[in-house]
């Protein structure tokens, strides 16, 4: 859709997902070495599990809606340059 954006290095790529690897994974041991109970290590993961869900779902909503903009914009942007193309030869 975008012909200027460029894509993602694979070198961006790799650190991106063994960031996430490294982060759920520190998380998971400072999870299970707590000097808790299984019932408060098993509420903590839960809220991690769906912290990180939230995160993925409200990065794609404002991705989603940042896109839609740029394409109404694009939209209306078409239009008037349309308009103005048929008042200059009129």
């Amino acid at each position: 859709m975008n012909q200027n954006a460029q894509p993602h290095s694979n070198a961006w790529v790799t650190f991106t997902y063994a960031s996430f690897t490294a982060a759920a994974l520190m998380v998971a041991v400072g999870i299970f070495f707590l000097p808790v109970d299984l019932w408060t290590k098993s509420y903590i993961g839960m809220g991690v599990v769906m912290l990180v869900q939230s995160c993925v779902t409200l990065t794609k909503t404002v991705r989603d809606m940042h896109e839609s903009s740029r394409l109404m914009n694009r939209i209306e942007e078409a239009k008037t340059e349309r308009l103005l193309m048929e008042v200059g030869k009129a």
